[in-house]
């Protein structure tokens, strides 16, 4: 992409995806991304720093799997600054966002966000994957893009996610991912990011 300003590079992104969204999703998730940038100023809530990279390796990266989410509710585990659930819950307004994170700092950046974008499909909840019950019920996806490895993702998520559910780990260079794990059917599908030049893969597991 040869586009110059976050507002550019994400239409030039969102084109590339070929994810149709009016104005006003488009003008959320830059409201996120600057929010993102100031509170990362403070808190150190992500290592990219710049706002134009912040566009590939956040938005973009969070928006080049939504294909997988069209479904009623989807849990975000180690959200950390919402990523991938607050950008996909913009671009999907129908389906339910939990996320999930154990950092305050994190939560309250999140809890923030949510009502400053008016997003009342996400709720922010402070706990650890292990003991989150949620009182609505088993979700129909679990998701997470920086979470330990994938068989400790499994087994975590599984509890959560409904038996026709599926569980979708964003990774990058695939290594012990690739191999299968005892009761669950793994497909693993390269993603293309828009101006990130870097492997990413999403591994959708079911279980058996």
């Amino acid at each position: 992409m040869n586009a110059s300003t976050p507002d550019e590079r994400l239409r030039a992104g969102l084109d590339a995806l070929r994810l149709d969204l009016d104005a006003g999703r488009i003008q959320r998730l830059l409201d996120y991304l600057a929010l993102l940038a100031k509170w990362n100023r403070a808190f150190s809530l992500t290592a990219v720093r710049d706002e134009g990279e912040m566009v590939a390796k956040h938005l973009l990266d969070s928006l080049a799997v939504n294909r997988w989410f069209a479904v009623e509710r989807v849990l975000d585990i180690g959200s950390g600054a919402g990523l991938p659930g607050i950008p996909l819950a913009i671009a999907r307004p129908d389906t339910q966002f939990d996320l999930l994170d154990t950092n305050g700092k994190k939560t309250r950046f999140m809890t923030q966000a949510v009502h400053e974008l008016d997003l009342g499909n996400v709720a922010v909840v402070q706990a650890r994957v292990e003991s989150w019950r949620p009182s609505a019920g088993l979700y129909d996806v679990a998701t997470s893009r920086a979470f330990a490895s994938l068989g400790d993702m499994l087994r975590l998520a599984a509890p959560l996610v409904k038996p026709s559910g599926k569980i979708v780990a964003m990774k990058g260079r695939l290594n012990e991912e690739a191999r299968a794990d005892a009761g669950f059917r793994l497909r693993i599908e390269p993603v293309s990011v828009p101006g990130l030049d870097a492997e990413r893969h999403v591994i959708i597991a079911e279980t058996l």
